[in-house]
């Protein structure tokens, strides 16, 4: 929808036609909202994957479970890479 928005108010700048370009503004403008809003939610649900992978890193540590501690690791580190992702 950005982009298809980005294209529409170039177009109409090229034509010269204001309503055009507007409609693309805003277009363009609610495509970047819902852009801007998923990569939130998912850097939230990232840092809930890192949290989670460091509780169970803690807790596989604690029963002296590796198995648990490994994947609680790799799990955090899939959270990180999430949320880092989607900056």
């Amino acid at each position: 929808m950005e982009i298809a928005g980005r294209v529409q108010k170039r177009a109409g700048r090229f034509v010269g036609s204001k309503k055009a370009e507007a409609e693309g503004r805003e277009l363009e403008m609610r495509g970047r909202a819902e852009r801007e809003a998923a990569e939130a939610k998912e850097r939230v649900k990232g840092r809930a994957e890192e949290v989670a992978g460091r509780v169970q890193k803690k807790v596989g540590r604690a029963v002296g479970d590796a198995a648990t501690e490994a994947k609680g690791t790799v799990r955090r580190a899939k959270g990180k890479l999430r949320r880092k992702a989607n900056r």
